[in-house]
Formats: C-alpha cells, structure tokens, sequence
C-alpha cells in the first residue's frame, strides 16, 4: 500500500510538470537563486515538514501540498507572488520559542563589536543564509483562494486527459518516487583552494593566523551531487579539515575570540541548512526497517566538521564564557532542527554534540529542555512525524539522571505531559527503550510518581496492537525492578486486571509476555504478599486458559502460575474456584437478563420516537 502512495504521488508531481511546463520556464533561474524562495514554494513535502507550519495539522497536509503548487503555478502564470495571510484560528506554535528567547548575541549576526577582525568575520557570517536570514512569520502561507484548482475554459480539456492516452501512464506507475538523496547547500561562488602548509611547517606564533586561514577555506561549499567538479579543491577542503581536527586534539593554544567566532561560523555554514523532505510528506512515516534511510552525499565533509567541534568543545583550553557569545539561543534552534534528518550517523553526532553543549553552558540548559519540549508537543499532539526522538530522549535519559532532588515541578510536569504522552504514537517502536529508560529514571528519583506513571500506561494501553502491548509489558517489568512495596499497593487492582486481559489474549506473544511475570522473583513476593487481593481477579482468565488453549506453551505456563496459587494459599484457591464455578452455572441466565434489558431500552426507544412524531 505504502509503496502505490508513492506511485500515485510520482504520477500527479509529473502530471503538474507536464501542464505547466511552459509557465515554468521563466521561474527557474529564479527558483534557483534563492534558498528562501525554494523553502516557500518549491516543494510541498518540504512545507509538511517546516517549523513554520507546524501550527497546521496533519490531516490538512494533503490539501497544503495542493494549495502550494496551484499557487506556484499562479504565481509564475501573474509575474507575482500572493502575499501570506495569517489564520487568527491556528496559533504559531514554532514561533512562541523564538519570540519569547532573549535576544540574540550580536557577535553571532556578524557584529564587528566582539571581534578582532571585523571584515572576515562579517564577510563569512552575511554569506551564511541559514543563520542570518529568518522568514517572516506566515511567509509559507497562503491565501484561501489559492487552494481552488483553476477553472478549465469551455471546450478546453485538462492537460490530464492528454497524458492518460498510451503509455506514459503506465510508465510512470511502474516507477516507484525517489527519495531525495541530498540536502540543499549554498555553493559557494569562487571555490579554487590552494592547500596550505600543515602546522608543524609554521612557527609557532603563526599557527592562530594559519588556523583562521584554514578555517576560511572550511567555509568553501561545493556541489557534491556532481563528484566530478572540484575535485582537487573538495580534497584540499578535506585536508583542512583533517588538519584542524589534529591539531586541536594534539596541541596546547590559547584561542582568541576570532577563533571562536570563526569556528562557529564554520560549523553553521557547512551544517545549517534545509533537511531534505520525505517524499511522502502526508503517508506512512518514515520505518528505518523497511525505508532506506537518506544519506548525505556531502558526509565525508559533514563528518569531520562535527568531528572537529566535538574536540573543540572538549578542549581544555575551551572557555565557554567567550563561547556563549557565538553558541546562543539561535544557534540551539537551529541544531535542533537536525535531528530531523533520516542519516542515523548525523543524529548520532548531533546527539553528543547537543549533549556536550548542555554540560558546558549552564545558561542554556533551561533553554534546551524548553526547545525539546517543543519538539516532542509538536510530535504528540501535531505532526506525529520526527526522526531524531530516540536521540533526544538518550540525551533526556542523562539529564534526568542529573537532576537534583527532590524533583521541581516543572520535571514533574514535563514527565506528566510530554513522557507519558508519548507512549500513545504508532511509531512508538522506534524510540521506546529509550523512552523506557526515561520513565525508570523518574521512578528511581522519586517513588511517589509510580501511580501516576502506571495509571498513565494503562490509560493509553492499546487495544488491537499486539506488538505496542508486547512493549508495554516490557516496560511495566522495568517499572517492577525499581518499584517500593508502599507503591505496590495503589496500583495492584488495576494492573492485575489488565494483566488478566493480557493472560486471556488469543495472541500468543502477549499472554506468553504476561505470564513471564511469574518468572521474575521480585514479582511474586509483592504478589505473593498481596494474594488475597490478587487471586480473586486473576483467576477466571487462568482458570479459562487452563482448561485448554490452543499454544501448547502458553497452557503450560498457565498451569504453572495456577500451582504457584494453590501453594500459596490454598484455602482462597477452592473459594475462587467455587465461586468461578457458581458464576458459570448462571452465566446462561445473566446473558437472559442482559438481552431482556436491552430489549426494553429498544422498546423506549420506538415509543419516545413515535410519540415526537405525533407531537410534530
């Protein structure tokens, strides 16, 4: 099913190439001058994914895909551009972040107030679009008339009707849609590099101005869609990069605050820039099982850059006092914007690279957890789409872990709204150890949020998911490791009682993992301790189970957890059994009773409704 989206998805993209092959033409070379055109109406998957759009829900995805292409179209048909119309009913969620933050460090935007060489600085940091330019609110929206599809003249047919005779249809359908194999970068114009000397070539007071020069060649961009240009500058580009690397692994030196702003600016240039978007924006999310991930072409130079500012952080002549100047808010933002990207070996840099940010800059600590909120509301209640949450949540793992005790009610909260709520995603799967580990780690710190964690887990339980319930028992099990036995007692009638749906499940993995619970020796003495209680709900669905089930293993299992009873308390074994016995007996005549009854209320029902219709 996924894959006929796609094919679907590949037919209509070339049926619009198709009609408005003519009026595409003139836009071109404008689309391709500028990153902020293409971001507002290049591409409709890319729209789904923005941060500026995150205020629209998922399910008006399809229609935005729409409304941006007819308004591509219009816009190229009129020689402008509709001007953006804000809905006073959705409110900007991405952007209550960014006008609440403080404001920026000017030496970040290019200042020349905090550096020793103004013009380098200033001329590096005006050619990085991504961190200066920022779009105007709503300037990805659109005007209500745009999503009408235009009108057909009279006798005029649609350029559909057209490609529907011979075999370009058939053609295209049996070519599944490309998935995009590279973000956008900002090629730069002039990119002759010429390799410098290595740093043992130079003295040693030359060495700061030899690590600005390099740094200044680290910020050429070069198109790697196309291996066959440049290639003697990308290996020179690559050797910097080496050089840098070593160098602030091996060598003792006092770094200016040019150096600073120089590495930051080089950083931000080679990876700051649009995530490519999904192909298909508004289908099934992306499943790393099944979906080839989209690797950058560009990684051979995006790795060392990380590479080199993880070794520059951890440098111990690193300051982060002249650090805080460049790394700011904005700086935050935008790489947490990365974890969107589908490489697994970027978000597994961008994790430690956050990580470290977080343990050297005290004053944005409070500031990283406000934008990981963010990320995760806009994932639960909005989106549902975000590839990097398993990397945020091993990064929360480690911060909870630091948290001090007792609790602030704002960890309390984010637990209360954000850990448990993500539990209710269908692409749980992807982050849920992680996600677990979370949920232990709370418990650990505090043992009171224990019912309020447990309660949460039954609330959002699944019901035709066998596999998320397999899951869920994983992670009430982890919860029994760390779990008092004063806590115990609030939450044992209602988890026995989903743990008896589970023993009855037809679904053989989900009894089997509910009656692996019997193995677990920290398990049994709470239940053992608590039998009276328990017995009474457990035994109809073991008793059921016990008489004969279809898997062999999990009759066993039943039998075994049914003995287990019976020695513990033998007396309360025969009463539960007599009054399970009893209850059968008169099952016949309570289902009587049940039917009776809705008999009656159907009765009502055709008496109140002919009794209105004579009143009419």
């Amino acid at each position: 099913m996924k894959g006929f989206k796609q094919r679907v998805l590949s037919r209509s993209k070339s049926t619009h190439d198709s009609a408005s092959n003519s009026s595409s033409s003139a836009t071109q070379n404008h689309s391709n001058k500028s990153v902020g055109s293409e971001k507002q109406l290049g591409g409709a998957a890319g729209s789904a994914r923005s941060k500026k759009d995150s205020s629209l829900s998922s399910k008006d995805s399809g229609s935005k895909i729409s409304q941006q292409s007819q308004s591509k179209q219009q816009s190229s048909q009129n020689g402008s551009v509709t001007p953006p119309k804000h809905s006073p009913a959705s409110p900007q969620v991405s952007s209550t972040t960014q006008q609440s933050s403080p404001p920026l460090p000017t030496a970040f935007h290019g200042s020349p107030t905090n550096t020793s060489n103004p013009s380098v600085f200033t001329l590096v940091v005006n050619g990085l679009s991504t961190v200066n330019h920022i779009p105007p609110p709503g300037a990805t929206e659109t005007m209500p008339g745009d999503l009408t599809a235009p009108r057909q003249h009279a006798g005029q047919r649609s350029p559909t009707f057209d490609r529907l005779k011979g075999n370009v249809l058939v053609d295209e359908l049996a070519t599944p849609a490309k998935r995009h194999h590279s973000s956008r970068f900002e090629i730069s114009a002039k990119r002759e590099l010429e390799k410098l000397p290595a740093f043992h070539e130079v003295s040693v007071n030359k060495r700061q101005e030899l690590f600005l020069e390099k740094i200044e060649q680290c910020n050429v961009m070069f198109d790697f869609n196309d291996p066959s240009s440049d290639i003697k500058s990308k290996e020179v580009k690559r050797l910097a990069l080496h050089e840098l690397l070593d160098f602030v692994s091996t060598s003792r030196i006092t770094y200016t605050e040019q150096m600073y702003a120089s590495v930051v600016v080089m950083f931000a240039r080679n990876l700051f820039r649009p995530i490519p978007p999904s192909v298909n924006p508004v289908g099934d999310i992306y499943d790393p099982d099944e979906d080839e991930p989209v690797f950058e072409v560009a990684w051979p130079h995006m790795q060392v850059v990380y590479e080199f500012f993880l070794k520059f952080i951890e440098s111990p002549d690193f300051q982060h006092t002249v650090a805080k100047a460049y790394i700011d808010y904005h700086f935050v933002q935008q790489l947490l914007d990365l974890f969107d990207t589908e490489d697994p070996r970027e978000r597994d840099f961008l994790k430690t690279t956050l990580h470290r940010i977080y343990g050297k800059f005290l004053s944005l600590r409070s500031f990283i957890r406000k934008c990981m909120n963010n990320v995760f509301f806009q994932f639960i209640y909005e989106t549902h789409r975000f590839n990097g949450i398993s990397e945020l949540l091993e990064i929360l793992g480690s911060i909870i872990n630091g948290f001090a005790l007792p609790l602030k009610e704002e960890h309390k909260i984010f637990l209360q709204r954000v850990l448990i709520p993500l539990h209710k995603a269908n692409s749980l799967s992807l982050y849920h150890p992680q996600l677990a580990y979370c949920i232990v780690q709370f418990i650990e710190k505090d043992p009171s949020l224990t019912e309020e964690v447990v309660l949460g887990l039954l609330k959002y339980w699944p019901k035709v998911n066998s596999p998320k319930e397999v899951m869920f028992l994983n992670e009430i099990e982890d919860v029994f490791e760390v779990l008092e036995p004063s806590e115990f007692l609030k939450i044992e009638v209602p988890l026995f009682q989903q743990l008896a749906k589970c023993v009855s499940s037809q679904h053989f993995q989900v009894a089997e993992r509910a009656l692996y619970f019997w193995s677990n020796e920290y398990f049994v003495s709470l239940m053992s301790e608590n039998v009276e209680t328990i017995l009474p709900i457990m035994f109809p669905a073991l008793y059921r189970n016990m008489r004969g089930h279809w898997n062999m293993t999990i009759h066993t299992m039943v039998c075994n957890a049914m003995k287990h009873f019976m020695e513990l308390n033998s007396k309360l074994y025969n009463e539960c059994a007599a009054l399970y016995q009893e209850t059968e007996e008169h099952a016949e005549e309570r289902e009587a009773h049940r039917l009776q009854l809705w008999r009656q209320v159907e009765e009502c029902a055709i008496q109140n409704s002919q009794h209105t219709a004579i009143v009419q």
